[in-house]
Parts: C-alpha cells; sequence; structure tokens
C-alpha cells in the first residue's frame, strides 16, 4: 500500500485521545495496511494511528525477529498487567532518541482484530512493551513522560 508520514513529537496530533472504531471501513482496512507498511519501513516493532496523523483506536505490533507476525488491535483494552521490567524504549515519533522505562514486564489485552473479530493477546518482555507504550499513543501520552534520567541519542549505524 503507501507509508505514511510519521507524526514527530511536538506535533499536537500526538497528545490527543484517540476515538473508537465503531465499524470496519475500507478507509479503515487501509489505514491498517498503511500502518503495517509504514512500521516495518521504520524498522519499529509498534505503530499507533495517531503517529500517522489519525485519531483512531488502532495499533500494529510485530516483535519477530522476523517481522513476520503482525497484531492488529482496534480498541484495545488493558485488562491485567503484573511484574515489572526497566530497559530502554524508543519510540518512531522520537527518532534517534531512547531513555530507560519501567513498565509492567506482563501484559493481557483485549482487543478487536481486523475482521471485527475479539481476541485477547498477552505478553511479556518486549511484547508487553510494545502493547503498553502503543496503547500510551491511543491516550496522547509519548515515553518519554515516563523515561528515567535523560533521554539519549542512539547510534543508527545499521542502515
Amino acid at each position: 500500500m503507501a507509508i505514511r508520514n510519521i507524526r514527530l513529537i511536538g506535533d499536537t496530533v500526538l497528545n490527543k485521545q484517540s476515538k473508537e472504531v465503531k465499524e470496519m471501513t475500507p478507509k479503515i482496512k487501509i489505514l491498517i495496511e498503511d500502518m503495517l507498511d509504514t512500521m516495518y519501513d521504520a524498522l519499529g516493532v509498534g505503530l499507533a494511528a495517531p503517529q500517522v496523523g489519525v485519531l483512531k483506536r488502532i495499533v500494529v505490533i510485530d516483535v519477530s525477529p522476523e517481522g513476520d507476525s503482525p497484531i492488529v488491535l482496534i480498541n484495545p483494552v488493558i485488562l491485567e498487567t503484573s511484574g515489572e521490567q526497566t530497559g530502554e524504549e524508543g519510540c518512531l515519533s522520537v527518532p534517534g532518541k531512547s531513555g530507560t522505562v519501567t513498565r509492567p514486564n506482563y501484559v493481557k489485552v483485549k482487543a478487536l482484530n481486523e475482521n471485527m473479530e475479539e481476541i485477547i493477546v498477552e505478553g511479556t518482555e518486549l511484547l508487553a512493551r510494545a502493547l503498553l507504550h502503543e496503547n500510551d499513543h491511543l491516550n496522547g501520552e509519548l515515553y518519554v513522560d515516563k523515561v528515567v534520567g535523560e533521554l539519549h541519542s542512539v547510534n543508527n549505524d545499521e542502515e
């Protein structure tokens, strides 16, 4: 489909509440495909609709090493969290930076998939971090507000 522009920190859309998706439409299907294309193109593990300028409660995540196991969550609701993990976190909307964030190590989320069927997704470690990070975007929150200490530059020599 299409690669969309990722909104960067300072863009007011990133600080707004997203609206619930009531029905699957051709426009929403295209948005989801574009979000996946955009996330993979940017070498990210997650992307929320507000990051491409759309205030809808939609996130895409893929933490698999091969990048071939996408998870689509529409109207996600966090049901349960437990444990604790502290680690480096970055964001496609805050390029070239990362910071230390503490989050739960386990999360259970209820959402709708791209067929508008209810699903439950459970995750630990990186998946838990991604689920919580992307859900924050739907509520207008950025990880930089949770960072302990300072943000630091990330060296992107891989490209």
